[in-house]
């Protein structure tokens, strides 16, 4: 849009007599210098008042859509309405800020837990603690709170528009849980730190059985035990993989790893395995008047020889390799 002069035109005719003046004057050398810097005076005048000021960006950037005066205003309104305070912490959530969106959130829950959007506000909790995971390298404990805010949604508001998207979002952090147990596990066993290693792998075993990794981590949780010399424990583990999981990628090197301990006779294991035992029709033999009865689980009294010795719970099993210097078991 074209811009008006702001010269009115009397100035315009007082400027030409001005410059007429001046080239009257431009003879003289003394007067030179004065007159130039004068004509360059006036046509900056003439310039600035031609040209429209520029106008002033006076609004900030909008915060993702939410009106910036959530930030801004009242310091009771700010703190406790609680349609700012969920403004406040929608507007970090949508700038990545988890961390203050987390404050918000739980500010919100604080203050006004009965509200209509008290289980959104839980649920927008695990939500931001999902998006602080750095993967199942690092630390577990935003998964662990994620869960935890989850579980909170399904526990105290049942029935809600979040409670199936909970028991959504709890399976995925239980699969992350679980590639967490099996990475730390595998890095033990790689250090050799083989009790560490199989205290991860029973933990998959025992809380995450449907979970995909749970082969792996039953395939090398038999692996510690054979490493450390417990091949009976390894055999039984390995014999549950193959039944439990016979599609699995790791079952055909449970299945090596089973012919291997058992001597190239994985498949008679297996077979004996499933076979069950025969009760025994042979009569029990009478005691000999030599060997002396136990009534009741009491010792005999006298001295005991070296022929009655008590079963140790030692010898039922093969020698452990113990664990590391600092290694956690």
């Amino acid at each position: 849009m074209a811009s008006k002069p702001c010269i009115q035109p009397g100035l315009l005719l007082h400027f030409q007599a001005v410059m007429v003046r001046a080239s009257s004057i431009l003879t003289s050398a003394p007067r030179l210098t004065a007159a130039i810097g004068f004509c360059v005076a006036m046509l900056c005048v003439i310039t600035a008042c031609s040209s429209t000021p520029k106008t002033q960006d006076t609004a900030k950037k909008a915060l993702s859509g939410t009106d910036e005066q959530i930030f801004l205003g009242d310091t009771v309104k700010k703190n406790y309405d609680p349609n700012v305070i969920m403004k406040r912490g929608e507007a970090f959530f949508e700038k990545e800020e988890y961390a203050e969106a987390i404050v918000e959130f739980n500010h919100f829950l604080d203050l006004h837990r009965t509200h209509i959007l008290a289980s959104y506000a839980v649920f927008r909790v695990g939500e931001s603690q999902m998006k602080l995971t750095k993967g199942i390298q690092r630390d577990p404990g935003p998964v662990q709170k994620a869960l935890e805010a989850f579980e909170r949604v399904r526990k105290d508001f049942p029935g809600s528009r979040y409670d199936g998207p909970a028991l959504q979002k709890i399976q995925e952090c239980h699969d992350l849980l679980a590639q967490t147990h099996l990475f730390v596990g595998q890095f033990y066993y790689r250090r050799g730190s083989y009790l560490a290693a199989a205290h991860r792998f029973e933990q998959i075993m025992k809380l995450y059985p449907d979970k995909s990794v749970a082969p792996d981590a039953l395939y090398f949780l038999a692996l510690s035990y054979h490493d450390l010399g417990a091949d009976d424990w390894a055999s039984e583990k390995l014999t549950l993989l193959a039944e439990k999981y016979p599609n699995s990628t790791s079952s055909s090197d449970g299945n090596s790893l089973l012919a291997k301990i058992g001597g190239g006779k994985s498949e008679t294991l297996l077979a004996k395995k499933a076979e069950p035992t025969p009760p025994s029709t042979q009569p029990a033999a009478p005691p000999s008047e030599n060997q002396p009865s136990l009534a009741a689980g009491l010792i005999p009294s006298g001295s005991i020889g070296s022929s009655f010795r008590l079963p140790s719970a030692m010898s039922l099993r093969q020698p452990f390799v113990s664990c590391r210097l600092g290694a956690w078991c």
